[in-house]
């Protein structure tokens, strides 16, 4: 799969590591890939501070920072960085990143091909703006359907900022050479805005190698959330509305704004654990036998990353959120669904749940199908196609 000769590409994001969460690990795998089939790889991204707002330990003090990698360099960018709820003060971060990116276009050597991370929305945007004054070739990665996504969270709501967000993103659909959705639904929003816009599906499919996964050893059965413990994930209430049993206990791996609401909950067979590395969770993770994918608000076009991550692990789902997610659960055989915040339904889907049920979907047969099905190089190779043509 090497290419014949060096192509340079610019990567713009948000977010990178060493920051983590789906966004950044989608980026990382698409420049290691990149970089591994002859493309010289250029990441540009602000000095890491997700999620937690503050610049991390070994940045701190910097206002542009530069490091080689096996697949080309990152060039980290001085951001004023907020994890505030105030919303002046989230869009003055998002407008110091696009102020640092401005000169960055103005002083660099940028290559013939950007690739852009369109969330956050004004960031997709400026770079989308600097990418057509420069007059290179354009990628955009839509991620999420900004402003809509922001609406059906209840962020946004309709009225001339509304409107103008609306004009921002279809300045950004109408402005690029492809467009790269990370779900159907995505593609399709697309398609009523720009018809005629190239489009490419592009799961957020993980690339890491796996292990056949282990056998069961104990009656017990343990669903295992991992993950960022915000309210959008709902796993605080999650655990004030269920009720564990010794048949069927309830762990929890992560951090955010509600771990430290969650470690105080004093409810049997439910264990918090804490926040630990990705790697060593996916050795974890073999111990468990249903991983839970929860969202409080179904967000159209948005199809969860720990789908793909934890079928791959052989971890059979729990899936509460709907739509694409949910299809693509159901129709793989990769586990089961409750529907959205439906307390009731969840409490008889624990109380009900059995050796028996869980055999429904054996850890090596997800295993399977996820691995044949959702293939990240398969699906890399369809993108350099197009990348390439």
């Amino acid at each position: 799969m090497k290419m014949a000769s060096k192509k340079s590409i610019l990567l713009v994001t948000n977010y990178f590591p060493p920051e983590k969460g789906a966004a950044p690990n989608r980026m990382h795998t698409l420049a290691s890939a990149l970089g591994q089939n002859g493309f010289n790889v250029s990441v540009v991204c602000p000095l890491p501070n997700y999620p937690t707002g503050r610049i991390f330990k070994g940045f701190r003090g910097k206002l542009y920072s530069t490091e080689k990698t096996e697949y080309g360099e990152i060039h980290r960018l001085w951001v004023w960085p907020s994890n505030s709820a105030n919303k002046i003060i989230r869009l003055f971060s998002m407008f110091s990143f696009s102020f640092s990116l401005f000169f960055y276009f103005l002083l660099k050597k940028i290559p013939a091909t950007v690739f852009i991370q369109y969330s956050p929305i004004f960031i997709g945007y400026t770079a989308v703006k600097l990418s057509k004054i420069f007059k290179k070739k354009t990628i955009l990665n839509v991620s999420d359907l900004w402003p809509l996504a922001g609406k059906e969270m209840g962020i946004l709501k309709d009225g001339r900022n509304y409107s103008k967000l609306l004009a921002i993103e279809k300045y950004c659909y109408a402005n690029n050479d492809l467009i790269i959705g990370q779900s159907e639904e995505i593609l399709e929003h697309i398609s009523k805005i720009q018809p005629e816009k190239k489009r490419f599906l592009y799961r957020n499919i993980p690339s890491f190698p796996v292990n056949s996964p282990t056998q069961k050893q104990n009656k017990e059965i343990r669903i295992v959330y991992a993950g960022l413990l915000g309210v959008a994930q709902g796993v605080l209430e999650i655990c004030e509305n269920i009720q564990f049993s010794d048949q069927v206990s309830f762990h929890i791996y992560g951090s955010g704004p509600e771990a430290n609401a969650i470690q105080s909950i004093k409810k049997s067979h439910i264990y918090f654990h804490g926040e630990v590395e990705r790697a060593v969770l996916h050795e974890i993770l073999n111990e468990y036998d249903i991983a839970l994918i929860p969202l409080t608000t179904r967000i159209y076009g948005s199809v969860p990353s720990k789908i793909f991550e934890y079928t791959r692990l052989g971890l059979p789902v729990l899936y509460i959120s709907g739509g694409e997610g949910e299809k693509i659960v159901l129709e793989n055989g990769f586990g089961w669904s409750v529907p959205l915040k439906d307390w009731t339904a969840f409490q008889e889907f624990v109380d009900k749940l059995t050796l028996g049920e869980l055999e429904k979907y054996p850890k090596s047969s997800v295993q399977k199908r996820a691995v044949e099905r959702f293939d990240f190089e398969a699906q890399f190779r369809e993108l350099l196609k197009i990348i390439g043509s």
